[in-house]
């Protein structure tokens, strides 16, 4: 797809480099790459993409711009409070790079209408806050044999994940499937503003490297950023063979909507309240308890012996768990603690519990004087 005389002028940057030139950049204007998502993660991203020149650009979002937004989602400014972000997301992209075509979809994403939303793109770039969301769009990216950018973000923390058809593992693969809720969400947990801008800029340059065919790609591994140690980190990730989607006996054929989570919880997980750990605790039998928040949170009160391992370095940190122990998870309300158990289960640790309620719980019925943050 030949560039006009203004856009060789606009995007000269990328025609001077000798990995992108003029063929790298007729990729992206040629490309159509759908954004999932347009908050903290999905204006960052938008924002280059447009900015690079990609073709076809896609904006997906069903909620309206609220004034907490703006302290991440730099799409926005105060004109568009109350506005759908998708609307108002095509009008600021439109207005950066008036040659490509910004579409809006203000929408719900939902099995019902996935398989036809992405049927007009090449490209998905996931940023959605919800599990059950992720879930969806993996499903319907390897159906369709789609690569797809997925990141998300917590607090001081944020990961990156990136799946190409046939050559890795998808985020079914890494993280098997849990209840929604199962991290807290930026009104929970509180998130730094500018965490979400840098893993959607790293999710618009994974896309732009995917799209001009540039450098290495991230199949295979799970980047880690923490911003509080301001440090990168990986892990290796592999295809599992018995993933219900791309593994070798598939059971997924179509996207569906999450389920609701039985009462009882996952399968193999012990359900703990805080007067069934407090009698586990006073009779003198076995426990190890292993606090996965952050260190913060941790040094602000903690329950004696537990062992302390942040969530986001569990999956690297398993081999601290002896072999044959039941560990007993712990995080301020039972969500964390909650993911951590089902890391635990697919490494073969053998009936987690999880403190339900977590600290909170416990300082309201067992100990007042425990500080919980």
């Amino acid at each position: 797809m030949a560039l006009t005389a203004d856009e060789r002028s606009r995007y000269q940057r990328h025609l001077s480099l000798r990995e992108i030139g003029l063929e790298g950049q007729e990729r992206l204007k040629a490309a159509r790459v759908l954004v999932v998502g347009a908050g903290g993660l999905g204006s960052p991203a938008a924002l280059y993409l447009a900015a690079a020149g990609v073709g076809t650009l896609g904006l997906l979002d069903c909620d309206r711009v609220e004034l907490s937004n703006l302290q991440r989602q730099v799409l926005f400014d105060m004109r568009a409070l109350t506005r759908p972000k998708a609307l108002a997301g095509l009008e600021r992209l439109s207005a950066l790079n008036p040659d490509i075509d910004v579409r809006a979809h203000d929408l719900e994403l939902k099995a019902a209408n996935v398989r036809a939303l992405l049927a007009g793109y090449d490209l998905v770039l996931d940023g959605s806050d919800r599990l059950a969301t992720r879930y969806l769009v993996n499903d319907a990216c390897v159906l369709a044999r789609l690569p797809f950018v997925s990141a998300a973000i917590h607090r001081f923390e944020g990961q990156l994940l990136t799946y190409r058809p046939g050559e890795g593992p998808c985020y079914r693969c890494v993280f098997p499937e849990a209840p929604d809720g199962l991290v807290g969400n930026c009104a929970e947990a509180g998130v730094l503003g500018v965490l979400p801008g840098v893993l959607g800029t790293l999710q618009a340059t994974k896309a732009i490297k995917l799209i001009t065919g540039v450098g290495a790609t991230l199949t295979g591994r799970l980047l880690l950023y923490d911003a509080l140690e301001m440090r990168f980190g990986e892990l290796r990730t592999a295809r599992r063979a018995d993933c219900p989607v791309c593994g070798d006996a598939p059971t997924i054929y179509e996207p569906k909507d999450a389920q609701t989570m039985p009462n009882d919880g996952p399968e193999g997980v012990r359900r703990l309240t805080p007067a069934d750990l407090d009698e586990l605790l006073r009779t003198g039998a076995p426990a190890l308890l292993v606090d996965v928040r952050e260190p913060d949170e941790y040094a602000a009160g903690h329950l004696p012996d537990s062992l302390h391992i942040p969530l986001g370095e569990l999956p690297a940190r398993l081999a601290e768990i002896p072999r044959g122990a039941s560990p007993v998870f712990i995080c301020r309300s039972g969500g964390r603690s909650l993911n951590a158990c089902l890391l635990a289960l697919r490494e073969g640790i053998a009936a987690p519990g999880n403190l339900e309620g977590g600290l909170r719980a416990w300082a309201a019925a067992i100990d007042p004087s425990l500080r919980v943050i």
